[in-house]
Protein backbone atom coordinates (compact mmCIF):
# COMPACT_ATOMS: atom_id res chain seq x y z
CA UNK A 1 0.00 0.00 0.00
CA UNK A 2 1.37 3.40 -0.92
CA UNK A 3 0.99 5.99 1.81
CA UNK A 4 1.23 9.74 1.68
CA UNK A 5 4.31 10.60 3.72
CA UNK A 6 2.94 14.10 4.31
CA UNK A 7 -0.07 12.80 6.26
CA UNK A 8 0.53 11.71 9.85
CA UNK A 9 0.03 8.00 10.40
CA UNK A 10 -2.79 8.51 12.90
CA UNK A 11 -4.86 10.13 10.14
CA UNK A 12 -4.35 7.33 7.66
CA UNK A 13 -7.03 4.68 8.02
CA UNK A 14 -7.22 1.54 6.01
CA UNK A 15 -10.63 -0.09 6.17
CA UNK A 16 -11.86 -3.35 4.76
CA UNK A 17 -13.93 -3.31 1.59
CA UNK A 18 -17.16 -4.18 3.43
CA UNK A 19 -16.75 -1.23 5.80
CA UNK A 20 -15.88 1.07 2.90
CA UNK A 21 -19.11 0.00 1.20
CA UNK A 22 -21.05 0.60 4.41
CA UNK A 23 -19.53 4.09 4.69
CA UNK A 24 -20.46 4.85 1.10
CA UNK A 25 -24.05 3.75 1.74
CA UNK A 26 -24.24 5.97 4.83
CA UNK A 27 -22.59 8.83 2.94
CA UNK A 28 -25.12 8.53 0.13
CA UNK A 29 -28.19 8.00 2.36
CA UNK A 30 -27.20 10.83 4.69
CA UNK A 31 -25.88 13.16 1.98
CA UNK A 32 -22.65 13.63 3.92
CA UNK A 33 -20.00 15.73 2.16
CA UNK A 34 -17.14 13.39 3.07
CA UNK A 35 -16.48 9.81 4.04
CA UNK A 36 -15.05 11.09 7.33
CA UNK A 37 -18.42 12.64 8.25
CA UNK A 38 -20.13 9.36 7.42
CA UNK A 39 -17.57 7.50 9.55
CA UNK A 40 -18.25 9.85 12.49
CA UNK A 41 -21.98 9.15 12.20
CA UNK A 42 -21.43 5.38 11.99
CA UNK A 43 -19.21 5.36 15.07
CA UNK A 44 -21.59 7.54 17.08
CA UNK A 45 -24.74 5.59 16.26
CA UNK A 46 -23.19 2.12 16.54
CA UNK A 47 -21.72 3.04 19.92
CA UNK A 48 -25.19 4.01 21.09
CA UNK A 49 -26.70 0.83 19.68
CA UNK A 50 -23.98 -1.16 21.42
CA UNK A 51 -25.16 0.32 24.72
CA UNK A 52 -28.77 -0.68 23.96
CA UNK A 53 -28.51 -4.15 22.43
CA UNK A 54 -27.87 -7.40 24.30
CA UNK A 55 -28.02 -11.16 23.86
CA UNK A 56 -28.19 -13.16 20.66
CA UNK A 57 -29.34 -10.14 18.66
CA UNK A 58 -26.16 -8.27 19.58
CA UNK A 59 -23.99 -11.26 18.67
CA UNK A 60 -25.85 -11.92 15.41
CA UNK A 61 -25.71 -8.26 14.37
CA UNK A 62 -21.98 -8.06 15.08
CA UNK A 63 -21.46 -11.16 12.93
CA UNK A 64 -23.22 -9.53 9.97
CA UNK A 65 -21.60 -6.10 10.19
CA UNK A 66 -18.22 -5.32 8.66
CA UNK A 67 -15.42 -5.99 11.15
CA UNK A 68 -14.73 -2.32 11.85
CA UNK A 69 -18.42 -1.64 12.55
CA UNK A 70 -18.75 -4.77 14.70
CA UNK A 71 -15.82 -3.61 16.83
CA UNK A 72 -17.53 -0.27 17.50
CA UNK A 73 -20.80 -2.00 18.40
CA UNK A 74 -19.27 -4.60 20.71
CA UNK A 75 -16.82 -2.23 22.42
CA UNK A 76 -19.75 -0.80 24.38
CA UNK A 77 -21.09 -2.27 27.61
CA UNK A 78 -24.88 -2.59 27.38
CA UNK A 79 -26.90 -0.40 29.73
CA UNK A 80 -29.08 -2.18 32.29
CA UNK A 81 -32.11 -0.27 31.03
CA UNK A 82 -32.02 0.61 27.30
CA UNK A 83 -33.41 3.96 26.20
CA UNK A 84 -36.52 4.46 24.10
CA UNK A 85 -35.89 5.46 20.50
CA UNK A 86 -36.40 9.17 21.19
CA UNK A 87 -34.27 9.04 24.36
CA UNK A 88 -31.58 7.26 22.29
CA UNK A 89 -31.48 10.20 19.85
CA UNK A 90 -31.46 12.75 22.69
CA UNK A 91 -28.60 10.88 24.41
CA UNK A 92 -26.50 10.85 21.23
CA UNK A 93 -27.19 14.54 20.66
CA UNK A 94 -26.12 15.35 24.22
CA UNK A 95 -22.89 13.36 23.80
CA UNK A 96 -21.92 15.28 20.65
CA UNK A 97 -23.52 18.66 21.15
CA UNK A 98 -25.33 18.28 17.82
CA UNK A 99 -28.95 19.25 17.30
CA UNK A 100 -31.71 16.69 17.74
CA UNK A 101 -32.59 17.00 14.04
CA UNK A 102 -29.02 16.32 12.94
CA UNK A 103 -28.68 13.39 15.33
CA UNK A 104 -32.00 11.93 14.17
CA UNK A 105 -30.74 12.23 10.57
CA UNK A 106 -27.45 10.53 11.47
CA UNK A 107 -29.29 7.73 13.24
CA UNK A 108 -31.62 7.04 10.32
CA UNK A 109 -28.75 7.11 7.83
CA UNK A 110 -26.67 4.64 9.83
CA UNK A 111 -29.59 2.38 10.73
CA UNK A 112 -30.44 2.15 7.03
CA UNK A 113 -26.97 0.70 6.36
CA UNK A 114 -27.19 -1.54 9.45
CA UNK A 115 -30.53 -2.91 8.21
CA UNK A 116 -28.98 -3.67 4.83
CA UNK A 117 -26.23 -5.69 6.53
CA UNK A 118 -28.51 -7.41 9.04
CA UNK A 119 -31.48 -8.32 6.89
CA UNK A 120 -35.17 -7.94 7.72
CA UNK A 121 -35.48 -10.95 10.05
CA UNK A 122 -32.68 -9.88 12.37
CA UNK A 123 -33.93 -6.27 12.39
CA UNK A 124 -37.36 -7.57 13.43
CA UNK A 125 -35.76 -9.51 16.29
CA UNK A 126 -33.76 -6.45 17.33
CA UNK A 127 -36.87 -4.26 17.30
CA UNK A 128 -38.69 -6.78 19.50
CA UNK A 129 -35.86 -6.55 22.04
CA UNK A 130 -35.53 -2.75 22.12
CA UNK A 131 -38.03 -0.35 23.74
CA UNK A 132 -40.50 1.59 21.62
CA UNK A 133 -39.37 4.17 19.11
CA UNK A 134 -36.63 2.30 17.27
CA UNK A 135 -38.76 1.05 14.37
CA UNK A 136 -39.10 4.56 12.95
CA UNK A 137 -35.34 5.04 13.28
CA UNK A 138 -34.89 1.91 11.16
CA UNK A 139 -37.38 3.23 8.60
CA UNK A 140 -40.24 0.94 9.64
CA UNK A 141 -43.72 1.65 10.88
CA UNK A 142 -44.16 1.35 14.64
CA UNK A 143 -47.35 -0.56 15.13
CA UNK A 144 -49.00 -0.41 18.54
CA UNK A 145 -51.53 -2.97 19.71
CA UNK A 146 -55.15 -1.78 19.84
CA UNK A 147 -56.24 -0.57 23.27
Amino acid sequence: MITDVRAPLEHQQSYGTAYEQMLEKVRYEGAYPTREKADEAVRLVLSGLGRALTGDERVDLAARLPLEAARVLTAQIPDAQPLTGWAFVKDLAARTGASLATTRWDTGSVFSAVAACAGPDLITRILHQLPTGYALLFGRAELAPAA
